[in-house]
């Protein structure tokens, strides 16, 4: 029975991802006489000089961190001095644009918004706001994770004073916004002093579904957007777009103790009125913004960024709203109130009642304006490509930088709301059934006479700045002819210009981890399922039967016929799950009689295997864990589940 229990376990671990150890990229070269001047292209129309945003960004300074935030292990998750070189006139190797966005991100530190309100910005992509209670501190958002969640409210109590966690607010369900509650309060010491957690409806269900179903995909694309891996240099990363970085720690999560469900419902939290607002299926199924009347402050969670945002972001999601979006920051001026203060839950602040007004406004109409313009286009019969290269902001918009596309891209934008209103597909039946990807860069290969010629002819374009057409010559010569090093080295030489030319922050760090990809291969092991246990046991049991029916390999299953038992002994739940067809199906239901095998154990063993930290020895000597029936028809069952490692190739398939 131990043999095949190990082996059991085996199978369903493979569900898991693997661990993900960073690895820094080779650093890139040259910025080419074309990129020098499409960068100086660039800023045309744009008030360098304007140092307003300068202002805010540094108003308020308490003190600024020194050193590194770290985890358990020692491994580095934020260093405070890693953009120490973002200061002065744009090198040749970035954007100039998006070089004064990083320097004004780059504002690291504590600061004081208004009276009973700080903000700690850089010590994780997101910002936590502290508000002043009666007794203690109302934390609103609580970064990525564990790590530089304690380490940024340790911070924030040394210069403001070693005050408890009054109530906790999460404006949304990203976990950059609530995955580091456990490093400001403890389950335990939450339940102990009834601290109130609010967040908006369906928060739990988005905050723990979003990352479960495709996460090992978006994991690994994420890498991409955030130049994960990228060294921190003026030809590396720079920027995210919404603030330096992310820290890729520990996070867990806390369920609310209060729900905001109405459109607006006021609550007094720790002797503060909080008037809520709630906007979900825009920026996220789950979010609201608020304001604090007394304090005239207003908190527009991240439906405002001194940023486009993303209608569809790069690493992947579920397409978004443009027109919704739109419509709650039109509301959000009424919203606003008199606030003289807004702040937001990335990049830096705006005071003044009429500033207020003028950054909410520019924004709604970025997103009003993309989204009538490519409905326009559509009507017109032009596809998403065609769109994208149609549509240009008007220059009241386009001469705002809180309307830039340092995180979002007008272009990609315009593509997702094609995508939202008539799906991806444009409709020339051409490309109803195209040839997969690597089959067509063959082809085209015998058509040009070969990679060689290919590469000549990107060569000549590369030469002339024409940078667009020679990563799609190149890009079939790689995928046609991988080990074809000139394709590669080329290939990775245009993404590099490119990413030196991009503005956008996620197009940047996508460019430039496509070259470092090219140059030194896909990432030696996927996503670190390991740190995501604290959230994870959040999760309910169906989330992870539904990411085990995706990964069923269905060709293998055809024609099989089992069913299992999954019983959790401590939650007292069962669930009975059955291949037909060729498909997984699950029931939450008491032990079917005719199954082939009976697996007991407990949810909190369930969910260190789904992550991948219990090993065959916790399996065989642990009491958490029995099976009845037939072993083999168990083994045969989770054999025919897919591994998805995370790491695979994006750019260069083997």
């Amino acid at each position: 029975m131990r043999i095949s229990r190990a082996v059991a376990l085996v199978a369903l671990l493979s569900l898991a991802g693997c661990n993900d150890k960073a690895e820094v990229k080779s650093a890139g070269g040259e910025a080419t006489q074309a990129t020098l001047k499409a960068n100086e292209a660039a800023i045309q129309g744009l008030d360098m000089s304007d140092q307003r945003d300068v202002d805010e960004a540094k108003r308020g300074l308490i003190a600024r961190p020194t050193g590194q935030i770290r985890d358990a292990a020692g491994r580095v998750l934020v260093d405070f001095d890693a953009f120490a070189f973002e200061e002065g006139n744009a090198p040749p190797t970035v954007n100039p644009s998006l070089w004064r966005h990083a320097i004004l991100n780059a504002q690291i530190g504590l600061f004081k918004v208004t009276d009973g309100i700080y903000q700690l910005r850089g010590f994780d992509i997101a910002n936590m706001t502290l508000v002043e209670g009666r007794t203690g501190w109302i934390v609103i958002d609580t970064l990525t994770c564990r790590e530089s969640a304690a380490a940024a409210l340790a911070f924030a109590r040394r210069h403001l004073g070693d005050k408890p966690v009054s109530a906790i607010v999460f404006s949304h369900s990203h976990i950059d916004h609530f995955g580091g509650v456990l490093g400001v309060v403890s389950a335990a010491e939450a339940a102990a002093r009834s601290i109130p957690v609010v967040a908006p409806t369906g928060f739990m269900e988005e905050a723990t579904s979003e990352n479960v179903l495709v996460g090992t995909a978006m994991g690994r694309r994420s890498a991409y957007q955030f130049g994960k891996d990228l060294p921190r240099s003026p030809r590396g990363m720079v920027d995210t777009g919404l603030g330096k970085g992310v820290a890729y720690g520990v996070p867990g999560i806390l369920p609310p103790t209060q729900l905001i469900s109405k459109p607006s419902e006021e609550l007094t939290l720790d002797g503060v009125r909080f008037v809520f607002h709630n906007a979900p299926g825009a920026e996220a199924p789950a979010e609201m913004t608020f304001n604090i009347p007394e304090l005239k402050a207003y908190g527009g969670a991240e439906n405002l960024a001194q940023t486009m945002h993303n209608l569809l972001p790069v690493r992947g999601a579920k397409v978004r709203d443009a027109l919704r979006w739109a419509s709650y920051l039109d509301q959000a001026l009424d919203d606003a109130g008199d606030a003289e203060v807004y702040f937001g839950q990335h990049n830096w602040p705006v005071w003044g009642h009429a500033r207020i007004a003028e950054f909410i406004t520019r924004q709604r109409d970025v997103y009003k304006y993309t989204h009538d313009q490519t409905v326009r286009l559509i009507n017109a019969g032009l596809t998403p490509r065609e769109i994208a290269d149609e549509v240009r902001l008007p220059q009241s918009l386009a001469s705002y930088f809180g309307a830039r596309g340092y995180y979002g891209d007008l272009r990609h934008n315009v593509k997702a709301v094609y995508q939202f209103y008539i799906g991806a597909y444009d409709g020339n039946p051409a490309n109803l059934d195209p040839l997969p990807p690597r089959q067509s860069a063959r082809r085209y290969l015998d058509l040009i006479g070969g990679a060689d010629k290919a590469v000549a002819a990107a060569q000549a374009a590369f030469d002339q700045g024409d940078y667009r057409w020679a990563a799609e010559l190149l890009n079939h010569a790689v995928l046609g002819q991988p080990d074809h090093q000139g394709a590669r080295e080329l290939l990775a030489r245009t993404y590099e210009q490119m990413g030196y030319m991009a503005e956008a922050a996620t197009w940047r760090n996508s460019y430039l981890t496509a070259a470092a990809e090219l140059r030194d291969g896909p990432p030696k092991a996927g996503i670190d399922r390991a740190a995501l246990v604290d959230l994870l046991a959040q999760t309910p049991i169906e989330r992870f039967l539904e990411a085990m029916a995706a990964s069923l390999n269905g060709p293998s299953a055809d024609g099989k016929a089992l069913k299992i038992n999954l019983v959790l002994s401590d939650t007292r739940e069962s669930f009975v799950l059955w291949i037909e067809n060729a498909v997984l199906h699950f029931r939450k239901a008491a032990p079917a009689a005719d199954a082939n095998a009976t697996l007991t154990l407990t949810k909190g063993f369930f969910i260190r295997m789904m992550a991948g930290t219990a090993g065959v020895t916790d399996f065989l000597l642990s009491g958490d864990v029995k099976v009845d029936g037939s072993s083999i028809d168990l083994v045969r069952f989770l054999a025919l589940f897919d591994k998805a490692p995370g790491n695979f190739a994006i750019v260069t398939r083997p």
